[in-house]
């Protein structure tokens, strides 16, 4: 199951993801990560089996968890298939067809936003 992970600025100095980790056993897979020295946002994988424990332990120590179960959408009549996606998603989402045309592999999607902010048409959201 993908995760966010938000860590606020009066927690960021803090070794919030290790504790949690230590203690309860349970591994996360970071797949983006954007931290600094005000802010900390983080996308991970967690075994769905073990994500109440985990959450419970990065929740007790000041962390916001929250689960991304919707896809990113695009919105076909949009799109102008321009591959603005494709060259910013960490995650390979978007490619071109053999006609040039924008594909969309949701399965991929970690929900990090980069897509949104660089789609030049408005054609793409987080899923509703």
């Amino acid at each position: 199951m993908k995760i966010k992970i938000t860590i606020p600025t009066e927690r960021i100095h803090n070794p919030i993801i290790s504790e949690s980790i230590v203690e309860t056993g349970i591994l996360i897979n970071i797949m983006v990560a954007n931290i600094d020295s005000t802010y900390g946002e983080l996308i991970a994988d967690v075994n769905d089996l073990k994500f109440d424990k985990i959450k419970n332990a990065l929740e007790s120590r000041g962390a916001i968890v929250s689960i991304l179960d919707r896809p990113i959408h695009r919105d076909e009549e949009e799109c102008i298939d321009c591959g603005a996606c494709i060259s910013v998603c960490p995650m390979n989402v978007y490619s071109f067809d053999d006609s040039w045309n924008v594909l969309v592999d949701e399965k991929k999607c970690i929900q990090c936003g980069v897509c949104i902010k660089m789609c030049p048409h408005g054609a793409l959201k987080l899923g509703e």
